[in-house]
């Protein structure tokens, strides 16, 4: 019998499984896309029954692809997207769509909150400044905005321990996605219920909380039949996708850095103190015993997706007629275009903006054109403006103390060499990509073998699974050009932060 672990990823715009050997090798992988929905300004929400509905038909589909039956795959762990808030009922029914990590709605209710409690009390229990995205706040909108949702609610559960609710019928919240709840102690990892009282929050809603690598339940037979998993199978906790991925990327001691490529960007640097800094977002690792000084970014490979969308249409007719993907023609595009786009600067605060500057009402810029501007210098910046977003959060990581060495690349972004390169070059980081394509699957499935004993520490699973395929170093000579880009891209942001928005704001309440 082979003994395969499996990770499931709940992200942003698609659901991925994937079925590991303890090596690391991927022995199948699948995924299945979902909407988001935008009913207003400053809102987006997605259905978790959705997410649901994708887990099932690609559990299904990997174990078919992977020829294997239910009984070989010996665990199963989860990770997810940050700031869920999804309300189940006493029948674990979902009561409303959950509003996601992008999502403002609540900044209303934080600055409502913080008069009252003061910031310090807050940042000081949970290592994080209030935040409107955050779990908590968006929890405090349902008391105020939707009651009969508020009043029928059993718990609140996170993005992770919803499908794992799914698969196992028990309920849970993984220490890693604590930090969205302001009512998490930080250094404890434990509910700080008094907190939680006196901002108005009922603690009844918060689950147990379990170490990642624990395992919560196992797979009940409802779930085995819609999922072709066999009942029985051990499921652990999970953890946020970010932290996930930075375990898939081997990054388990201090100072060592995981570079964030997916739907958002951002980094992620290991901790064994705590280490709180109001600009940065601090969580409990995946790992015991160690913290993530995130900074996080709504600009990653969702900017370059959205080119691709918007003004790709060459690029998907090449991509049919030489048999490759549009994304590869993109970069051939933007590598045509000399390094620093000759001018043209990008801020990709597509949603808003999260660290370093948290701005709800921050927007995308496009700065610099001119008639000689061509696509290729529009993708170009865009991957270059993701790039400095990664350097401020670097550097304001290096001011906290928190020092970045090599970042190690996951996600979508990691596959374009020209990005990477892009990136080492305007952070003079050296970076190295890991073999595993799939780095947030195979974190999820780390942890579900640690917590089964397929690995006897987290040590031995990244020894064991995780590798290096590629490296990239700083080229010196892009480095004044860079330099001179990113002086523009802080400059530009300070200039017009202040400056009127002609439509709503995304700072919308009710």
């Amino acid at each position: 019998m082979r003994n395969l672990l499996m990770g499931i990823d709940i992200g942003t715009s698609a659901c991925k499984v994937a079925l590991f050997r303890p090596d690391g090798e991927v022995a199948a992988r699948c995924g299945a896309k979902y909407p988001v929905y935008y009913p207003r300004p400053g809102w987006a929400e997605q259905n978790p029954e959705e997410w649901w509905q994708a887990v099932c038909g690609t559990v299904r589909e990997a174990l078919e692809k992977a020829r294997v039956k239910p009984g070989e795959v010996s665990a199963v762990g989860v990770d997810g997207q940050s700031w869920s808030a999804i309300p189940v009922d006493s029948e674990g029914n979902v009561l409303c769509n959950t509003p996601i990590w992008m999502d403002t709605r609540a900044e209303g209710i934080c600055e409502g909150l913080e008069k009252e409690m003061g910031g310090g009390r807050i940042f000081g229990v949970s290592g994080n400044p209030l935040q409107g995205a955050y779990t908590g706040p968006k929890v405090l909108w349902y008391k105020t905005f939707r009651p009969e949702v508020y009043e029928k609610t059993a718990y609140i559960l996170q993005s992770n321990s919803f499908i794992v609710y799914k698969l196992t019928g028990e309920y849970s919240q993984d220490e890693s996605q604590g930090y969205g709840w302001f009512c998490f102690n930080m250094k404890s990892k434990k509910w700080d219920i008094e907190l939680c009282q006196e901002a108005g929050l009922n603690p009844g809603f918060l689950p147990q909380l379990y170490p990642c690598h624990q395992v919560v339940g196992v797979v009940t037979r409802q779930a085995a039949a819609l999922t072709g998993l066999q009942e029985g199978t051990p499921v652990v906790a999970g953890g946020l996708d970010a932290a996930c991925g930075t375990l898939g990327a081997g990054v388990i001691q201090p100072g060592q850095t995981q570079e964030q490529g997916g739907q958002a960007g951002g980094m992620s640097i290991c901790l064994d103190t705590y280490t709180a800094d109001k600009r940065l977002i601090l969580s409990a690792h995946v790992v015991p015993g160690r913290w993530l000084l995130q900074g996080g970014t709504v600009g990653g490979g969702g900017v370059v997706r959205w080119l691709e969308q918007e003004l790709g249409a060459k690029e998907k007719e090449l991509a049919l007629r030489n048999n490759t993907n549009p994304l590869l023609e993109l970069d051939k595009a933007a590598e045509a275009v000399p390094a620093g786009s000759e001018g043209v600067v990008f801020l990709p605060y597509m949603s808003g903006e999260r660290s370093p500057i948290w701005d709800a009402k921050a927007k995308g810029v496009f700065y610099g054109l001119d008639f000689s501007k061509t696509r290729g210098h529009l993708y170009r910046a865009g991957m270059e403006g993701v790039a400095f977003s990664l350097r401020h959060n670097l550097e304001a990581a290096e001011s906290a103390g928190a020092r970045a060495e090599v970042l190690r690349a996951v996600g979508g972004a990691a596959n374009s060499p020209l990005w990477t390169q892009i990136k080492a070059d305007v952070t003079g980081k050296p970076i190295v990509v890991p073999e595993a394509d799939a780095a947030t699957t195979l974190g999820a499935a780390i942890l579900a073998g640690v917590g089964t004993g397929a690995y006897k520490s987290f040590e031995e699973a990244v020894s064991a699974a995780v590798t290096i395929k590629r490296a990239y170093e700083p080229d010196e000579k892009n480095r004044a050009v860079y330099d001179r880009g990113y002086g523009v891209y802080r400059a530009l942001y300070e200039k017009i932060r202040d400056i009127p928005y002609v439509f709503p704001s995304h700072n919308v309440d009710g």
